[in-house]
């Protein structure tokens, strides 16, 4: 897979941004199960969630990169491309580390209290989405393409279908995958009231999709076509 083409400039990525709310406009008007954000005073504030940190570095590429920092990468790219709109934005984390509390000792302890502490920060928020980035993984190779999953709250399905048509016309056009209801075995997931979606970028075990994900310029773009989605299903 081509990586130097990804390489953008800030005003390409705008651009880039402007052109996933067309095609996300394009294909017609939003079901009918959409929240109606015009009817909320202000522009919802957007939860980014980079998966993972510090000692839970989740899955780990063909290369040795430790998915948290990917995650991290992009909800990085993600916000300042948000930034550029004046879009309200709450990052959960903004460096590789765990929110846990200082009294969890084991790995399982951190984790866990990292897990409530990600739960109790969204809950906190008013008229709030929350979007959480992930990398996918999986023993068999040939597997690649970003899939998005929905929590089973009001709205969160629409914004899936929405941010997983986005994606595929941004990066990935033969990409099949369709937006999926989450496990509830996703604790972040499935503990929370507002509408959220958690996106899996790529496969981390692709040898052509693992070398783009660590790639700054497709982080961009990866970026910037979910902050197009966004702005135009928010706006």
């Amino acid at each position: 897979m081509r990586v130097k083409g990804f390489r953008r400039t800030g005003l390409v990525v705008a651009a880039l941004c402007v052109l996933c709310g067309a095609v996300l406009h394009s294909t017609g008007p939003m079901p009918v199960d959409v929240p109606a954000w015009s009817t909320v005073s202000g522009m919802p504030l957007l939860i980014i969630d980079a998966g993972h940190g510090g000692e839970d570095g989740g899955a780990v590429s063909l290369t040795g990169e430790y998915e948290s920092r990917i995650n991290l990468s992009i909800a990085k790219r993600l916000d300042m491309v948000l930034g550029l709109f004046g879009a309200p934005v709450l990052m959960l984390r903004q460096e590789d580390i765990s929110l846990h509390d200082r009294d969890a000792g084991t790995l399982r302890e951190k984790k866990v209290s990292d897990l409530h502490n990600r739960v109790a920060k969204v809950q906190e928020q008013e008229n709030a989405v929350l979007l959480s980035i992930h990398q996918n993984s999986y023993p068999d190779g040939r597997y690649s393409g970003a899939q998005v999953f929905y929590a089973p709250t009001a709205g969160s399905d629409a914004l899936a279908q929405a941010m997983q048509d986005t994606l595929r016309a941004a990066v990935a056009p033969e990409n099949q995958r369709q937006a999926k209801p989450i496990p509830d075995t996703i604790y972040l997931m499935s503990h929370i009231s507002c509408p959220a979606i958690l996106v899996e970028c790529g496969f981390l075990t692709n040898v052509g999709e693992e070398q783009l994900l660590r790639d700054g310029g497709y982080q961009t773009v990866l970026a910037a076509a979910m902050a197009g989605c966004w702005l135009a299903f928010s706006g």
